[in-house]
């Protein structure tokens, strides 16, 4: 048995039942259930329909993201999630490059880097390097005035701790960031790359071993073992490159507003919903967010 979901932006949201109801009838689906009014809407199907993405792109074109996935075990215990772009709205290595004055040629990279076409750890290394003598109050600063929250976020993981879920964030940014957003959204865990500070200068060089794409794979291993879970109860969710080996590991990987190239290797691509889409995708009706 699947499931089909049907979202909107919870900004403007404008899911039609006509969609919802042409849908159901096509592919010979059960009652529709309304998790949101003109938002979010899933019914159950007995197979996957043949023409999926065929539909998903139509679905596209009306700003409607469709989801399908098996019924049994939508529910996951743990979130893994990337933090840049993902739970927040920025790139932080791009805002603090801002600040050094190297802003325009760091951000290319890390659009590179992000779309698969650099290898993560070297793109890394040399944005980290560009930031050499900047003054460590700069993060601060960066966090005070540049960094806002993805729309969702808090209501996501409240929502899943408050099932008894567990919520970690795995970056391959920094854990000057991730300390603070961690705590700021509730997350039980975080994991990041450590800026080296001397003197309160960034010396423009990264803790190692680099946590990139591998880094969060084993994130993913070494946090279900711990908590007694499997792979098959997670749910991930990232943007970037780096995130695909954590996306496609997860017993659920969303590709939230991610790059081309990554969300093309992604079954479950959120472009319109914010990150409630989560919670839609495993069931919850909007009544039933904690926050």
């Amino acid at each position: 048995m699947f499931t089909v979901v049907l979202l909107t932006s919870p900004q403007s949201p404008s899911l039609e039942p006509a969609l919802v109801d042409s849908l159901r009838n096509a592919w010979g689906g059960g009652d529709a259930i309304w998790l949101a009014p003109d938002e979010a809407a899933e019914f159950d199907l007995p197979a996957a329909p043949a023409n999926l993405w065929e539909v998903w792109e139509s679905c596209q074109s009306m700003g409607v993201d469709l989801v399908l996935m098996p019924r049994e075990g939508r529910r996951k215990k743990m979130l893994l999630a990337d933090m840049d772009s993902t739970m927040i709205q920025q790139e932080c290595i791009d805002e603090l490059a801002d600040e050094a004055g190297v802003g325009a040629r760091v951000k290319d990279i890390t659009a590179r880097a992000m779309n698969g076409e650099l290898d993560f750890d070297g793109a890394l290394r040399e944005r980290v390097g560009l930031l050499a003598g900047l003054d460590a109050g700069v993060i601060d600063k960066v966090l005070a005035e540049r960094i806002t929250y993805m729309p969702g976020g808090h209501a996501l993981v409240a929502t899943m701790k408050a099932q008894g879920g567990h919520a970690a964030l795995v970056s391959g940014g920094f854990t000057a960031f991730t300390a603070k957003v961690a705590a700021e959204l509730g997350f039980a865990e975080n994991r990041a790359n450590t800026l080296i500070v001397q003197n309160d200068k960034l010396t423009g060089e990264v803790g190692m071993p680099i946590l990139g794409k591998q880094a969060k794979v084993d994130a993913l291993e070494q946090i279900t073992a711990r908590l007694g879970i499997t792979r098959h109860d997670v749910i991930a969710v990232g943007d970037g490159a780096n995130d695909l080996g954590m996306l496609g590991r997860a017993g659920l990987g969303v590709a939230l507003h991610a790059k081309p190239s990554v969300a093309a290797q992604c079954d479950v691509r959120i472009n319109f919903g914010d990150l409630t889409a989560l919670l839609y995708v495993q069931g919850y009706a909007k009544t039933d967010f904690a926050v």
